[in-house]
């Protein structure tokens, strides 16, 4: 499926093989463009496949919320379109079970309802869940937990398998894969930019940098400073639970963030995710931290206190000043496009993304607002970003 050498000339360069950049390539090649993907490290590698694959739609109400919920209408849908490329359907492993949001705490509890009020006043289903609601769904939760809201729209996927079904679909569509093709100059060409690769040079009148915390540097290369930094993230994954939870669920502090996940891997494992505290493009965690996020696990769901952990692993996610992804065209660099800055949720905001950048890019109707994503918004200017969900 993937290729060794790149084409000299292509309609469109996508710079990132995580389900972000797959779901870009996918989307233009769907529109009728030459499509090369390229990666630095090997496909579904990065972010995508340190993450937790959470299709969440539990975001404050806002342009966040928005691309999420557009983006959980296209997860629906996927499947079947890959399908019509593939001549099969490809498992995707999308699971709807829904997700559950808890707050420990006085003042964690009053953020959390003043949010998922705010969220129904918005049109999101945003349960509130009483304690033999919360014991019938979840009994195996600490018995601490003062407020608990259930998020039915929730989903998750598979990441890898699901980035590898849309490269897939883009082979089928006419793309051309080249993994562990790093990128080490961009350069104004006629109309157009020459990307330089490991792969080989190759012409193109766009380029979208797709590669999550790796973008800014890439951008660099062509002049440009993009206001994406690298935020961590931190993960556990535990041997089989004597009694598995069915569904995600979110511990959120009195910021309203979550700073802990434990998220079902539908084989009766369980990946606990949190924020890191790490700076940088160093991906490694150091043992302390995973001990800590292993203890803040266990006072969560005891229960976790007599299962192992079987690895543990950090992950890059590119990270924005107002914590909103960057969609759209540099302003100062013709044919230089973006699809970064997701945090932790790209994989969710994948086929949003993929359908609305491909949609600027051939001068299409877009389904969803793109100003509140544009490279050259005011919230860009802001101070850079402590945290992210």
């Amino acid at each position: 499926m993937f290729s060794h050498s790149a084409p000299a000339t292509v309609d469109a360069v996508v710079v990132g093989a995580g389900l972000v950049g797959a779901c870009c390539g996918y989307e233009l090649a769907v529109r009728g463009r030459s499509v090369l993907i390229v990666d630095r490290g090997a496909v579904a590698a990065g972010g995508t496949g340190a993450g937790l694959g959470g299709v969440a739609v539990d975001h404050r109400p806002g342009p966040l919320l928005d691309l999420a919920r557009y983006s959980r209408q296209r997860w629906g849908g996927l499947a079947d379109r890959l399908a019509a490329d593939l001549g099969h359907q490809p498992d995707l492993r999308l699971s709807t079970e829904g997700a559950i949001s808890v707050a420990r705490g006085a003042e964690a509890a009053k953020h959390l309802k003043t949010l998922a009020a705010e969220q129904r006043a918005a049109g999101l289903a945003a349960e509130p869940l009483s304690d033999a609601d919360l014991a019938a769904v979840a009994p195996a939760l600490a018995d601490d937990v003062s407020l608990a809201v259930r998020y039915p729209d929730h989903a998750r996927v598979a990441p890898v398998a699901a980035t590898l079904a849309v490269l897939s679909a883009a082979v089928e569509r006419g793309a051309v894969v080249v993994p562990t093709a790093t990128v080490a100059a961009i350069e104004p060409a006629g109309t157009g930019l020459r990307v330089d690769t490991a792969a080989g040079p190759v012409s193109t009148d766009t380029l979208v940098l797709a590669a999550g915390a790796w973008s800014a540097p890439l951008a660099e290369l062509a002049s440009v400073r993009l206001p994406v930094r690298p935020g961590q993230g931190h993960l556990l994954v535990t041997e089989a639970l004597p009694q598995p939870l069915d569904q995600t669920v979110y511990e959120v502090g009195p910021d309203q963030a979550a700073r802990l996940v434990l998220a079902p891997t539908g084989t009766g494992a369980l990946a606990i995710g949190a924020p890191g505290t790490g700076g940088g493009f160093e991906a490694a965690v150091p043992v302390a931290a995973l001990r800590r996020l292993a203890a803040d696990a266990v006072r969560l769901l005891p229960a976790l206190r007599e299962v192992a952990a079987l690895r543990g692993a950090g992950a890059l996610f590119a990270q924005t000043p107002d914590q909103l992804p960057i969609i759209g065209a540099d302003p100062q660099q013709p044919g230089l496009w973006y699809a970064t800055g997701h945090g932790s949720a790209g994989v969710g905001l994948a086929p949003a993304t993929g359908a609305l950048l491909a949609d600027l890019i051939t001068g299409a109707a877009p389904s969803v607002n793109p100003a509140p994503y544009a490279p050259d918004r005011p919230g860009l200017a802001g101070p850079e970003p402590e945290a992210d969900r």
